[in-house]
């Protein structure tokens, strides 16, 4: 085999191998950003944010649920298990976050 139809060989098994990953990538793109956030939330919230016994979050408005989730962040609501979530987060996580959560029914 010559050596450019080896670069030639390697070259289309490299395009067939992105071709191929490439609608996993696709499809994990479509995931919103704050639903895997909100994984984090469900043994108290419930999934999707609707659990029963603890504050509903679902269907809120995100600039609502941002706020809150600043103050927890910020210490303005004490030191308990939400503040302690809360500062896990970047700014944009937790708007990710609040967005996502506002989505829900």
């Amino acid at each position: 085999m010559s050596a450019s139809a080896g670069r030639w060989t390697a070259a289309s098994l490299l395009a067939g191998l992105l071709t191929a990953l490439a609608p996993a990538s696709q499809a994990a793109s479509t995931i919103p950003a704050g639903r895997l956030l909100a994984s984090n939330c469900f043994q108290c919230h419930g999934t999707n944010g609707n659990g029963p016994g603890f504050e509903r979050l679902a269907g809120r408005s995100a600039s609502e649920l941002y706020q809150e989730l600043k103050e927890f962040q910020s210490g303005q609501e004490g030191n308990g298990i939400m503040a302690k979530h809360a500062w896990g987060y970047t700014d944009a996580q937790l708007q990710a976050l609040a967005s996502w959560l506002s989505t829900q029914n």
